[in-house]
């Protein structure tokens, strides 16, 4: 194993410093990432990590110290104090940040279960509430997630931050657009005739309370600002609405999303 020891912003680093910012250079290079749960689940479920990056000048855990001593990345950097805090994105740097490579973009990763449920969200512009939501999908075993169209990007430090550590145990696939969705979907649809697929809309024809989750499902989330396109609503078999009280008129699209996830689940378990 290779430890590169940089103590001043060279090319390297700035290179480094740029996957932060730069969607571009993350999807040629690979994306950082830092926190204990974030590194464990990304070594748990097998993510190729790259490199690690650390400073001798402080004292590691012993947590960090295993980390480094079982790693099978090709290279480690050493860095200054001040070049670690510049890299990480926490007001006090995490001790150890990692560099991962992203994996594809791939409809035919996903495994299809009879008991399918898959969250198609198009064009998530709040790095909050997709994490938020790619959190949700974990916790409530949803089967992938599929972001399609111009999105905030799932790779990006916020949107990671907010996932908790939930983003390496998700299947992820991300689409220009939902007509890269069609021959997936007829795949889909021939194996399970019954497949449906949801959308929601305060006009919708039926509660999701209402509802019947227990078939294969694809359910569709929208822009926060423009809720579903007009092509992803000539998709959907039914639009569904969440009964409301008090004064609100909406709700924001991960809490939505959520509940209408939990439904789905809350019906499948009871029908076991």
């Amino acid at each position: 194993m290779k430890t590169i020891r940089i103590d001043k912003e060279d090319a390297q680093f700035q290179i480094f410093n740029a996957l932060k910012i730069n969607r571009e250079k993350r999807n040629k290079e690979g994306f950082i990432f830092e926190g204990v749960r974030n590194i464990n689940n990304a070594l748990k479920y097998n993510w190729k990590i790259k490199s690690f990056f650390y400073s001798s000048e402080k004292g590691l855990s012993n947590w960090a110290k295993d980390i480094i001593k079982n790693s099978k990345a090709e290279v480690h950097y050493d860095l200054s104090k001040e070049l670690l805090k510049k890299l990480s994105n926490k007001e006090e740097a995490s001790e150890l940040l990692a560099l991962a490579e992203m994996p594809k973009d791939d409809l035919e990763s996903i495994k299809l279960t009879k008991n399918l449920l898959v969250l198609i969200f198009d064009r998530p512009s709040s790095p909050g509430n997709l994490g938020t939501l790619i959190r949700s999908c974990d916790a409530m075993g949803v089967d992938a997630l599929v972001i399609t169209g111009h999105a905030v990007d799932v790779y990006e430090p916020e949107t990671i931050s907010a996932t908790t550590g939930s983003l390496f145990s998700l299947p992820i696939v991300r689409l220009s657009s939902q007509n890269d969705l069609g021959d997936w979907l007829d795949k889909v649809q021939k194996k399970y005739p019954n497949l449906q697929i949801v959308g929601t809309d305060e006009k919708g024809s039926k509660t999701i309370y209402e509802h019947n989750f227990l078939n294969p499902t694809i359910i569709l989330a929208g822009n926060e600002k423009w809720g579903l396109s007009v092509g992803y609503r000539e998709m959907a078999d039914v639009m569904l609405n969440i009964p409301m009280q008090g004064s609100a008129s909406s709700l924001n699209v991960a809490v939505a999303t959520s509940i209408i996830i939990s439904e789905a689940k809350r019906q499948r378990f009871l029908a076991k």
